[in-house]
């Protein structure tokens, strides 16, 4: 692991020596729920699991009475752009970016999210789109945060790659082994496929995004067409090859069909992003590939674009990750959602979609689980009528929301 991931520390954050017990807590663990129980954090590990409703008073220990609340692992983000959206907070207006990485920074910790891939496009569809211009000060941006502490959730560097973009490789050579770059997806958004398998959906998306009458939205799809031609089987072999190179958890994205999910397998992905149909979601969880698919899907009770609904592949047992995408705060809602509306899952199997399940796929092996000799990282919440209430986040057994 690169340096500046493994010693940054918090600057808001004391060093994690002492001992914090969390007392009184319906704890999630990755089987079950213990009715009433403690989990003590040392040093910023977890050190100690206990049966029990007993609040111990210990000597130079920070005792917290979660009053019967859950306890939960802090939660793990793959991919969400929420930054994009602090960068430019309305059409136009362009903010700072290290100020718009914070005031991120502080939207992903309040929702319970301890560790986050920020998801940063590389590549998109005209010249003049933000995402190209801010590209690199969003890097530097998050890699300033880190270095200085500045945040209070960890952040990591999820590089999408729209593969049909001109330009591609010389975008993507610099980042690929920056500090905080971890995890890479392999992006087509060409009309007619993956995510816009329905045209009318893609048509409906960008006559509103970009205000096109008939004829501009013909000829802006009909140029994409012309650059997948041009590029996307040659910038997805670019791409995938140097992933592996610098081993990086590399993931497809908007998989439609059988065929897509063989590419995928051909090219050693492990994540799935958004499958668009049922088929291609059968077909990745065949192959084992971790099934990843948005909360506001499942918040809103189905896809924006006209596809597959989080909850039928939840109900067909082909669901293991949850990404909040565009809305933090989806992330713990749509775990207690999973408990309700879909019967093949309990408490911990819909909380390890958002917590291990993610973190196991991202190559994180050393939290996303309430389990002794693992971080910290803790979420107390509180379940009013499955509508899931934040009462605080750990961060190395440190309060940091």
């Amino acid at each position: 692991m690169n340096d500046i991931r493994s010693t940054t520390r918090n600057a808001n954050l004391h060093d994690a020596i002492g001992t914090t017990i969390f007392a009184n807590a319906r704890v999630i663990l990755a089987d079950r729920v213990m009715g009433a129980g403690r989990v003590t954090v040392t040093d910023g590990l977890i050190t100690a699991i206990e049966e029990g409703d007993a609040v111990p008073s210990l000597p130079g220990a920070q005792v917290i009475d979660c009053a019967g609340d859950y306890l939960m692992p802090g939660m793990i983000e793959l991919h969400t752009d929420n930054i994009e959206k602090h960068i430019m907070p309305r059409p136009g207006a362009v903010w700072p970016s290290v100020a718009a990485s914070i005031a991120h920074d502080t939207q992903i910790i309040s929702a319970g999210i301890t560790t986050v891939y920020d998801s940063v496009s590389v590549g998109a569809f005209d010249e003049g789109d933000i995402r190209l211009k801010a590209l690199q000060d969003i890097c530097d941006a998050l890699e300033t945060g880190e270095r200085d502490g500045l945040f209070k959730a960890r952040h990591l560097v999820h590089l999408r790659c729209e593969i049909c973009f001109p330009d591609l490789e010389n975008l993507l050579q610099p980042l690929i082994n920056r500090p905080l770059t971890g995890l890479v997806s392999i992006m087509d958004h060409t009309p007619g496929q993956r995510q816009f398998v329905d045209e009318s959906k893609y048509v409906q998306y960008y006559k509103h995004k970009k205000g096109f009458n008939d004829e501009q939205m013909k000829v802006y799809m009909d140029e994409r067409r012309v650059e997948q031609g041009l590029y996307g089987e040659k910038n997805r072999r670019y791409a995938v090859d140097l992933a592996h190179q610098h081993g990086h958890a590399l993931a497809s994205h908007d998989d439609a069909t059988v065929d897509h999910v063989a590419e995928a397998v051909s090219d050693r992905m492990t994540i799935a992003e958004f499958p668009t149909t049922v088929a291609a979601a059968e077909a990745s969880h065949a192959a084992g590939l971790a099934v990843l698919m948005g909360a506001p899907n499942l918040v809103r009770g189905g896809s924006h674009s006209g596809n597959v609904a989080a909850i039928e592949l939840a109900r067909l047992g082909l669901l293991d990750i949850v990404s909040s995408d565009y809305v933090p705060a989806s992330l713990v809602h749509s775990a207690f959602l999973l408990v309700d509306q879909a019967d093949t899952m309990d408490l911990p199997a819909a909380v390890a979609t958002v917590t291990r399940n993610p973190a196991r796929a991202a190559k994180l092996t050393d939290r996303g689980e309430i389990a002794v000799g693992l971080k910290g990282d803790l979420v107390r919440v509180h379940d009013h009528r499955h509508h899931p209430i934040l009462r605080g986040v750990w961060r190395d057994g440190i309060r940091v929301s």
